[in-house]
């Protein structure tokens, strides 16, 4: 029987091959380097190895290679290549370019893709739709998300709700609260049940945006709504109180919220000590942390160190060495506060020699780490020694620092500080 000659067979079977666009040496970074040794006859075939053809599966890997660089107008050339030898684009690869354009600023060529999207038999997946609000976010084309959403919802692709909490999120985040709104709104009046994502997203970024009496307001609807808020919800609202120094109604939000909750039961008990160690309700502040004991919660290093930083400023030593025994017996690892609520404490009563009797009892020689909450600073700040040797950790290339280093460091920039050089 005769034989029929391979390249014929071959070429029978496959596709038409797709000849690259030469690009110029800038381009070249995404060109995959050719394979050693015998050549992929299923891939190049009736042409010299130099020619650069592909098939279907090189040519996608290498169109998602040219999106990551994110170089629309190659992808562009890719497309063109691929339409013009038979091929036609799926969802993936149109997507890709429209994310590559609207991440670049072509607004209407992402536009134009978008409408060949939507208005094929293609279903665009939930989390292209997600970069591509990011995107348009981000360029403060709100207008178009608001296109995305409307599009979206009459195609009826079953994820009408998450497409409204995305855009929540994306006019939430960007500040804007009049859209935020509308898009709640708009939700509801579809029929769709606004859930605990979306709910959350709403409060928080009124939170942040908003006045208190806003922010209130939002967390009351969102008490109607009968959705929990959530921790991300929950630090933005206590963020907001701080920043207005409101911590009597910082309290009651705490205590509205529940301290029972064990999803955020720390973080509500941390925030309610955070709240008397403001304004040094010292006696208060012992009542809850006993409350805190009492009702089963293991207090953590955010909790030692509100203490701590309450006693250092108020220059209580004592309580203050009965914190940190406590924190020993709890087996809480310190970090770079605790050892600066130690040594800010006795360098502003010039009992420097006292502070090795202190801090013999931890652990001077392990590396520094920064474990507390970053809500702590906003109310009293950052210690001399925490932003001294903070300021030192960013600033050297040194990776083997202790707190002893750090120490020695700065009470000899302390010495020389205290220093009269008299000039004659």
């Amino acid at each position: 029987m005769a034989t029929q000659p391979l390249h014929t067979r071959i070429c029978a079977a496959s596709p038409p091959p797709i000849f690259l666009p030469r690009a110029s040496a800038s381009r070249r970074s995404w060109v995959p380097p050719l394979r050693r040794g015998p050549p992929n006859r299923k891939i190049i075939h009736g042409r010299s190895l130099n020619d650069r053809i592909l098939g279907n599966k090189d040519y996608a890997a290498l169109f998602k290679a040219v999106i990551v660089n994110e170089e629309p107008d190659i992808a562009f050339q890719l497309v063109n290549e691929l339409k013009s030898k038979g091929f036609k684009p799926g969802c993936d690869v149109l997507s890709g370019l429209m994310l590559c354009y609207a991440k670049n600023g072509f607004f209407m060529q992402a536009q134009a893709l978008w409408g060949e999207i939507i208005n094929s038999s293609f279903e665009p997946r939930i989390e292209v739709i997600w970069d591509l609000m990011t995107a348009y976010a981000q360029m403060g084309q709100f207008d178009e998300i608001t296109r995305i959403v409307h599009e979206t919802t009459l195609r009826n692709f079953g994820f009408g709700p998450e497409v409204y909490s995305m855009a929540v999120s994306c006019f939430g985040k960007a500040g804007q609260l009049r859209l935020m709104e509308e898009a709640v709104k708009e939700m509801v009046s579809r029929g769709f049940k606004v859930n605990s994502v979306s709910g959350n997203a709403y409060v928080k970024y009124y939170s942040i945006y908003g006045s208190l009496e806003d922010m209130e307001a939002a967390y009351e609807r969102l008490k109607k709504s009968r959705i929990l808020i959530e921790k991300g919800a929950i630090r933005a609202m206590a963020s907001a109180y701080i920043n207005q120094r409101q911590f009597y109604k910082f309290g009651e939000f705490l205590r509205d919220v529940g301290l029972d909750r064990r999803n955020v039961g720390n973080l509500l008990w941390n925030l309610l000590l955070l709240s008397y160690a403001a304004n040094f309700k010292m006696k208060s502040l012992q009542r809850e942390f006993l409350g805190m004991l009492d009702a089963g919660f293991s207090p953590d290093i955010s909790t030692f160190n509100i203490r701590a930083l309450a006693y250092s400023r108020m220059s209580m030593f004592w309580d203050l060495h009965l914190s940190i025994q406590h924190m020993r017996y709890k087996r809480v690892i310190p970090d770079l506060v605790t050892y600066g609520c130690i040594v800010d404490a006795f360098l502003e009563r010039r009992l420097a020699r006292n502070i090795s009797f202190e801090l013999g009892k931890l652990n001077v020689e392990a590396s520094p780490i920064m474990l507390t909450d970053p809500l702590v600073f906003e109310v009293f700040g950052k210690g001399d020694f925490h932003s001294s040797s903070e300021a030192l950790l960013k600033s050297t290339r040194q990776r083997n620092w202790t707190y002893s280093k750090l120490l020695a460091i700065y009470l000899k920039k302390q010495y020389r500080r205290n220093q009269i050089f008299w000039n004659y």
